[in-house]
């Protein structure tokens, strides 16, 4: 199982595309081997300041290990599947 937390900026264009890019790779790449967590930090901003968030959108994979962090929209399919493990390398 994989699982995702993903930290928005309230419904800005950016937090929306992030959510649907995350979840258009993840219904692609990962299906039903998925969870995601959406944290919204105008909603929860001690959460979003104790986890070290600093940017947004933040998508941090929690499981499988390592855990890692991608910043940014999600948009650049090949390289967030490469962030995490799930792509092959381009040559």
């Amino acid at each position: 199982m994989h699982k995702f937390r993903l930290y928005i900026a309230g419904d800005t264009q950016s937090s929306v595309q992030a959510v649907a890019n995350l979840t258009a790779i993840c219904r692609t790449y990962l299906p039903d081997q998925y969870e995601i967590e959406l944290v919204d930090v105008f909603r929860e901003p001690k959460r979003a300041l104790e986890d070290r968030i600093l940017m947004t959108p933040t998508l941090v994979r929690l499981e499988p290990s390592p855990s890692g962090r991608i910043i940014g929209n999600l948009s650049q399919t090949q390289f967030v599947l490469q962030a995490l493990g799930l792509g092959m390398p381009s040559a």
